[in-house]
C-alpha cells in the first residue's frame, strides 16, 4: 500500500524510497553500493556550491561524476540568485532531478547565508527558486527543514512558494536548524506540508527501521521517504523497508560476512575512483559505520586510523 512508484515532474521513480544527499558521504562509490544492495528509487549526490560551479572549480566538477545511476538527483546550494541560476543550467544537464538545498545546518554553510539560513528570508528564497526553475532542464525539488528555530517555523510557507514557482516536490526534514540532529524529528510538520501543497512531499528524519518507515507514511500521509544517516554502514535499509512494506515481515538479517564483503567492495570503488591515499582515509569513517554494534567493535575501531595503504586495509581484516 505504501510502497509505490513516484512521479516527480516527468521523472518516474521505481519506488518511493530515496537516499538523502549527505556532504562527504553520497559520492559515486557510496551511491553505487546503496543502489546495488538497497535499490532505492532515487539516489542523491552530495551538495555542491553554485559559486564553485560558476568558477568551474575542478574539485567540484569531480564531485558531480556519475555512472549509470539514473535516476539521480543532484543538489546545489547558494544564496546568490544569478549563480544559482547558472549552476542549475550546468548541473541539470547531468542529473535526472535538480534539488535545491535550503536545509543544511552546518555553520560553514549558514554563515554565508546559504542552506537553512534562507529560511529566514523567504523573499530571497522565492527569487532563487524562480531562477533555478527557469534555468533547469530537469524537474526541480526543494529540501528544507521545519524552520530556522521554533520562532521561525516556515516549512508550510516555503513549500507553498516552491509549488507556486514550479518546483515538483518538497523534501521536509522535521527539525529546525537550531536542533541540528538532536531531539526528535517533528513528523507533524511533514503532515502539515502535505496538507498544504499538491506536489509530492517526501518525509525525512529519524527513519531507522522498517517500523519507522510505516509510521512515517501513516502519520504524515507523505508520498515518499528519504533516508540519510540510517544508511551509513547499512545500504540494505532500503531493501529491508521495501520487503517489509510488501510482505509484512522482515527480511533475514545481513550476515557479518556479507557486511565485510560489501565493505571491501566499497573500498575498491573508492580506490578506483580516488586513488590509494584518499581511499584509505575516506574508508575509515565507513568502516566504523559498517562494524557498529558488532562484537569488539570499539577495540577494532582504534586500529582504523592506521590504515594508509591498500595493503593495510586488507591486513586489518585478516
Amino acid at each position: 500500500m505504501y510502497l509505490k512508484k513516484l512521479k516527480i515532474g516527468n521523472v518516474e521513480l521505481e519506488n518511493n524510497l530515496i537516499l538523502a544527499p549527505m556532504a562527504g558521504v553520497t559520492d559515486l562509490p557510496f551511491r553505487k553500493i546503496v543502489k546495488k544492495y538497497g535499490n532505492p528509487g532515487l539516489v542523491c549526490n552530495e551538495m555542491v556550491s553554485s559559486k564553485a560551479i560558476c568558477y568551474e572549480d575542478d574539485k567540484t566538477f569531480k564531485m558531480l561524476k556519475t555512472e549509470n545511476e539514473n535516476p539521480i538527483s543532484m543538489q546545489i546550494f547558494g544564496s546568490e540568485i544569478e549563480s544559482m541560476g547558472k549552476a542549475a543550467k550546468v548541473v541539470s544537464q547531468i542529473s535526472s532531478i535538480l534539488d535545491v538545498n535550503m536545509g543544511c545546518p552546518a555553520p560553514k554553510v549558514v554563515k554565508n547565508g546559504d542552506g537553512s539560513k534562507l529560511l529566514l528570508d523567504l523573499s530571497l528564497a522565492k527569487d532563487i527558486l524562480k531562477e533555478v526553475v527557469k534555468n533547469s532542464l530537469k524537474p526541480v525539488t526543494l529540501k528544507i527543514r521545519k524552520g530556522w528555530d521554533n520562532e521561525h517555523v516556515v516549512a508550510k510557507d516555503i513549500s507553498k512558494i516552491a509549488e507556486e514557482v514550479g518546483c515538483k516536490a518538497i523534501i521536509v526534514h522535521g527539525r529546525t536548524r537550531d536542533e541540528f540532529y538532536t531531539g526528535h524529528s517533528d513528523w507533524n510538520i511533514i503532515k502539515e506540508v502535505k496538507q498544504t501543497v499538491s506536489i509530492p512531499v517526501i518525509g525525512n528524519g529519524d527513519i531507522t527501521s522498517e517500523e519507522d518507515a510505516i509510521k512515517m507514511f501513516e502519520e504524515t500521509g507523505c508520498d515518499g521517504i528519504m533516508i540519510g544517516r540510517s544508511s551509513l554502514g547499512n545500504p540494505w535499509i532500503f531493501k529491508k523497508i521495501a520487503y517489509f512494506l510488501e510482505k509484512g515481515k522482515k527480511m533475514e538479517e545481513v550476515s557479518n560476512e556479507e557486511r565485510l564483503n560489501v565493505l571491501k567492495e566499497h573500498f575498491e570503488l573508492l580506490y578506483q575512483n580516488k586513488g590509494e591515499y584518499t581511499a584509505t582515509r575516506e574508508i575509515r569513517k565507513f568502516i566504523s559505520w559498517y562494524v557498529k554494534g558488532m562484537p569488539n567493535a570499539r577495540e577494532f575501531k582504534e586500529k582504523i586510523n592506521f590504515i594508509d595503504t591498500r595493503e593495510n586495509f586488507y591486513s586489518l581484516f585478516k
